[in-house]
């Protein structure tokens, strides 16, 4: 493209007044508000001009309709949320990328009665003054617990801080090397220890603590003895744990508190579903723990919140800490989490009703079933017969950290094509509306059906039509 040429192409580029004229662009205005528009404009002209004077297309020719169309994708792309619902077919019941777990309805309800008006968030209806947030969820955390208080922060990586920094600011912490853990986000314990003000005290090996390392760790500096569950991650063979039992004996005899940051929060024993290794909350407590954290929405199938229960002395002190403030809960957070947590009080009502464990609960024979029905809608979907479809065994994972290398078995539905790789198969669905996320095998598109919800069935196999007839064209 020469000097000449590409000073003619710049002045072809019509105004902003001239491009709201245009009739794409007009019915982008009718969806979205002005300003976005105008902006969307503006960046397709830019852009225009940069592809001009950059010369990186000889034969660049500007096609008003075609500069019009741009600019309604663009100002529906800068119009579009960012946070969007998706479909989990990954199997990865709480899935940390897609927001873990899934509310109640009950808890939906009970969000939308709460936050639809005012509410007695921090005033006493009984005393006619200025009350506490926290406690609306501390009574029923307290029943189901058996625990003397609780109070609730913004998330566990705040309780265990809130927790150190209460408790054992400027001196030593004792923990078993094998339990210094990091989960997602670069959280590492020792890390976050550092920032609280404690000190951490390494004892043990990676694969064997004895109680003799504690007993000889602890000094006049020592201010508390730490047990981290090691929720995403096992070590096995030659290993050795201290029990908390014995953690808990030595802690009242030295009269130095224990605390436990158990990560995902159990309220019923998994083991009838073939999940073991994950103790609850109240065993945790009986075994002679002073505190516990845990967070709201892994296994507990709640918010994102973390809880801490356990002795009333230590609790006090921690939600006297100024840093409480910073890590404090909302109306929303705690609607949901205290209807979450009533569903516990029937254990029945909790598995039907809770989408996380809901979902864990579900037998051989459901999952096969509705992969079936999943399979004929894709094999109905799929009018030109380009689809290889099958039904097959599989595993699903409870994820969020918790219970690693235990698989729940399943049924996923595999798909695959001669005309499309399994990685094609994959971005289409990806970019579809709703996106549905599954994951990748042998050039096989693998769903698994633990994680779908009512009525994704016929979404995803509208999605499947879309692409076969694409495929057409």
């Amino acid at each position: 493209m020469g000097e000449n040429q590409a000073k003619e192409l710049l002045r072809q580029i019509p105004g902003v007044d001239a491009v709201l004229q245009m009739d794409a662009v007009r019915d982008a205005l009718s969806r979205h508000p002005r300003r976005i528009v105008l902006d969307a404009i503006r960046e397709e002209l830019e852009a225009a001009r940069k592809r001009i004077l950059q010369r990186a297309q000889p034969h660049f020719v500007l096609k008003l309709d075609e500069l019009a169309h741009s600019v309604a994708q663009r100002a529906d792309r800068l119009a579009a949320f960012t946070l969007l619902p998706v479909i989990n077919a990954t199997g990865i019941v709480i899935h940390t990328n897609l927001g873990r777990s899934l509310l109640p309805e009950e808890a939906l309800a009970r969000l939308h009665t709460i936050c639809a008006g005012y509410n007695n968030l921090e005033y006493d209806l009984q005393k006619g003054e200025r009350g506490s947030r926290y406690v609306h969820a501390e009574s029923i955390l307290r029943e189901l617990t058996g625990s003397e208080a609780a109070l609730v922060v913004n998330n566990n990586a705040g309780a265990v801080f809130l927790a150190l920094n209460t408790l054992a600011a400027g001196r030593e912490v004792v923990v078993s090397r094998g339990q210094l853990v990091e989960i997602g986000g670069s959280f590492r314990i020792p890390d976050v220890m550092s920032s609280s003000g404690a000190i951490l005290k390494e004892v043990g090996t990676t694969n064997r603590t004895h109680l003799s390392d504690y007993v000889s760790a602890i000094t006049e500096r020592t201010a508390m003895l730490m047990k981290v569950h090691t929720s995403n991650y096992r070590i096995v063979g030659f290993t050795r744990e201290v029990s908390l039992e014995e953690l808990a004996a030595l802690g009242r005899e030295r009269g130095l508190p224990v605390v436990e940051d158990l990560g995902s929060g159990c309220f019923i024993d998994l083991a009838p579903f073939g999940l073991r290794g994950e103790t609850t909350v109240r065993r945790t407590l009986r075994a002679g723990a002073d505190l516990v954290t845990f967070s709201g929405d892994k296994l507990l199938g709640g918010p994102q919140a973390g809880i801490m229960v356990g002795r009333r002395e230590l609790i006090e002190k921690c939600r006297k800490n100024p840093i409480t403030r910073a890590l404090r809960v909302d109306k929303m957070t705690l609607a949901v989490l205290e209807t979450t947590l009533r569903l516990y009080r029937d254990e029945r009502q909790a598995l039907e009703k809770i989408p996380t464990l809901r979902m864990i609960a579900l037998s051989p024979e459901q999952l096969n079933r509705s992969a079936c029905e999943l399979a004929a809608a894709l094999q109905h979907a799929d009018r030109k017969s380009v689809l290889r479809i099958e039904v097959r065994p599989g595993f699903s994972q409870v994820g969020g950290g918790s219970l690693p290398a235990q698989d729940l078995p399943t049924s996923v539905v595999a798909v695959r094509s001669s005309l499309i790789s399994a990685n094609r198969i994959e971005e289409f669905l990806r970019r579809n509306d709703p996106p549905i996320i599954g994951r990748i095998e042998s050039d096989h598109f693998i769903m698994d059906v633990r994680t779908l919800i009512a009525r994704q069935t016929e979404i995803i196999a509208a999605a499947f039509g879309r692409m076969v007839e694409s495929l057409q064209k």
